[in-house]
């Protein structure tokens, strides 16, 4: 087999020449498509932290110079991502592990009472973090267009009792890849008296975020979506709230003063500001990697990305236009904008059997299942089971359910116009001629029978 080693994209990612077994034995150039799960690592990220690591030093308070210049590092690197999300005077940056984390912490700090509304359709990240005591969440149904969208939300919000309300939102969906109209649903949100925080998990990787234009109340976002390895994440926005609340996490960091008490208990005075939430020794190399991906995505330009990569989308969506057997998922219709990220499901396949023909038979690593956005999937597939398939489904199905789930394809700046075209040639392949190997399912995984041949 001859595969096309072409790498040509505009950001170089690390692992784009590495070399993949196929079940055949040959091995071919790995087209990874999966960047809605992790993208990744930019080249650039990767050697900005390597020329660091050497000057690695505990963060805050340590009077050696390492240590001072690796808490310079991390708070310029706060101050990056602060100018990257375009954040108002006074609002703040904390470092996080990810989104989930992120909106966990949110979720930790909303005052008592709080009623949280959010779609059904969001990733289970911004979906369930609410579900506590003290906060009421109401979920509301998956709309079909943008307008419905809007027009649901100032109805639930107008019909809600008085007290601190809040909306949670995705910028571009982890199943779809649509883009939801933020800054209409902040306008509504704002009226109604309800704050916003903006899910940009898939949103930041592919378009430019600024909280001052999109007006959203807080922003949340993963470094290793957005190029930038050593799992850390990011909470921007207003700081009331969470200068008010609890911190995160109690500990080091976290605490101003720490007083015994003449009763034998603990006083403790918690710092405002990041501070307060970044409790423990904080991950300054992950927090890095992040700034390193905003400088290297803000100095190749967002609108050049932005136009290459919806050359890519229309490539993609064609290719799969023209395959009958194939029916592409959408919330908002055929002609909805998206981001690099399409699911799909393909008549008389199983999606998990076709993924593991995707990677064992061509090299190309895609995701399938149902993307931890359940109820989103549900809907988009009608509640229809997959095909049947010796493999099954690697998501737990619902009673009554046989088998539930979708593929999913993703890409970004680190992307090859030739790993897309080599994608669509082996969906066409595939659908037409079958798979070339047995497979079975193994430890939850859709894997090629080597043993039993094709």
């Amino acid at each position: 087999m001859t595969v096309s080693t072409d790498v040509r994209a505009p950001l170089a990612v690390l692992g784009h020449d590495v070399q993949v077994p196929l079940a055949s034995g040959e091995k071919v150039t790995y087209a990874a498509l999966d960047y809605a799960a992790s993208a990744p690592a930019l080249q650039r990220v990767w050697d900005d932290v390597a020329a660091y690591a050497p000057y690695y030093g505990s963060v805050h308070r340590g009077a050696g110079y390492l240590s001072q210049l690796s808490t310079d590092l991390f708070e310029q690197s706060r101050r990056t991502v602060a100018d990257f999300l375009d954040l108002r005077d006074g609002d703040q940056v904390v470092f996080t592990r990810a989104t989930t984390d992120s909106l966990n912490l949110l979720a930790g700090a909303l005052p008592a009472g709080t009623r949280v509304f959010a779609f059904e359709t969001e990733h289970h990240a911004s979906l369930l973090p609410w579900r506590r005591e003290g906060v009421t969440v109401q979920y509301l149904r998956a709309p079909r267009s943008h307008g419905e969208a809007v027009a649901a939300l100032d109805e639930a919000l107008a019909a809600a009792a008085d007290g601190p309300k809040l909306f949670c939102v995705t910028g571009a969906s982890n199943v779809t890849g649509e883009l939801w109209p933020v800054a209409e649903l902040t306008g509504v949100a704002h009226r109604r008296g309800a704050r916003v925080v903006l899910d940009a998990a898939q949103l930041a990787p592919h378009h430019r975020v600024s909280v001052r234009e999109l007006d959203v109340d807080w922003v949340a976002f993963s470094g290793h979506k957005l190029y930038a390895p050593f799992g850390a994440g990011v909470l921007a926005g207003r700081s009331d709230w969470l200068d008010a609340a609890q911190p995160y996490l109690a500990g080091g960091g976290a605490s101003r003063t720490v007083a015994r008490e003449a009763d034998g208990s603990v006083a403790v005075e918690w710092h405002a500001g990041p501070a307060r939430h970044e409790a423990g020794s904080p991950n300054v190399i992950g927090a890095y990697a992040i700034a390193a991906a905003c400088r290297a995505l803000t100095e190749a330009g967002f609108e050049a990305l932005e136009r290459r990569e919806q050359q890519l989308v229309a490539r993609l969506r064609d290719g799969l236009a023209a395959i009958p057997e194939v029916k592409v998922l959408s919330l908002f219709g055929e002609d909805a904008a998206r981001v690099g990220v399409l699911s799909f499901v393909v008549r008389g396949w199983n999606s998990s059997h076709f993924s593991a023909a995707l990677s064992a038979e061509y090299g190309i690593g895609v995701r399938d299942g149902l993307f931890c956005a359940h109820p989103l999937v549900r809907t988009l597939l009608g509640g229809e089971d997959a095909a049947p398939s010796e493999c099954g489904a690697p998501e737990p199905s619902l009673p009554g359910e046989r088998s539930l789930n979708a593929i999913r394809v993703s890409f970004g700046a680190g992307t090859p116009e030739e790993h897309v075209d080599r994608f669509l040639a082996a969906v066409r392949e595939l659908v037409t001629d079958g798979a070339k190997w047995t497979y079975r399912n193994e430890g939850g995984r859709c894997v090629a029978d080597t043993a039993a041949g094709r």
